[in-house]
């Protein structure tokens, strides 16, 4: 007990012993503070540029992507959920967050420099920045489509069994991921001459018929095969 008493007397003569004209606990008290302080304000400037409002507030923005953005059915549908640009773009977990953010700095550059604050600029410039965004979601398997959009959540029977049939064999097995079909869900795409579209058929399902999407497709189907067997028996 005694020894224990001797440390704890040594250690708080070290904390009061002046270094230079402040003390030390003075010190590591201040240094606690002003940490805490840099880290609110750091995490609050943070979260000011992860808000639709700062993403729009460049007219490059607001003027192109966003306006069309307003025109598809993740900004208005019959639910009232809407997905704003952070929501797609910016990753939720916090060290992707921040690489995410980092990457992304070089944006400002663009900005400071006019590379696309025209319409004509973003037009020329519209397949490399879709490029660049598609092969980040391919990369991640699509994860802030999947922090809203869960493929065990899905529920096949209210699909059409087009999208059912094409979903139980390539999203669910993770032998796709959401962008290979769904580009263009929430803006225009570019021209897309020379880029193979996502809703193309695949090789092994070429030549297969495959489940109908619609009943105007079932009534197609079956008065098709009435001609064919109207044709058989004459």
């Amino acid at each position: 007990m005694a020894r224990i008493k001797r440390l704890l007397l040594w250690v708080w003569k070290i904390l009061i012993t002046p270094a230079a004209t402040l003390s030390l606990a003075f010190l590591t008290l201040g240094g606690f503070v002003g940490g805490v302080i840099f880290w609110g304000a750091f995490n609050t400037a943070l979260e000011l540029t992860n808000t639709e409002e700062f993403c729009v507030s460049c007219h490059e923005m607001r003027a192109n992507v966003y306006e069309e953005l307003t025109r598809t059915v993740h900004f208005s549908n019959r639910s009232g959920v809407r997905a704003s640009c952070p929501d797609c773009h910016v990753p939720h977990e916090w060290t992707d967050k921040i690489a995410r953010k980092m990457q992304a700095s070089k944006e400002v550059w663009g900005k400071i420099f006019g590379t696309i604050n025209t319409r004509e600029k973003f037009l020329d410039h519209r397949l490399e920045l879709a490029k660049h965004e598609w092969a980040r979601l391919k990369a991640n398997d699509s994860l802030e489509c999947r922090n809203c959009h869960s493929s065990a959540a899905m529920d096949l029977s209210k699909q059409t069994q087009r999208a059912a049939e094409i979903h139980t064999r390539y999203l669910l097995p993770g032998r796709a991921t959401c962008i290979d079909c769904h580009k263009g869900i929430a803006h225009e795409l570019p021209n897309m001459q020379g880029v193979e579209p996502g809703w193309k058929l695949p090789p092994e399902l070429e030549g297969e018929t495959l489940p109908s999407a619609s009943a105007i497709d079932d009534l197609k189907k079956a008065m098709d095969n009435a001609h064919r067997m109207v044709a058989s028996e004459h």
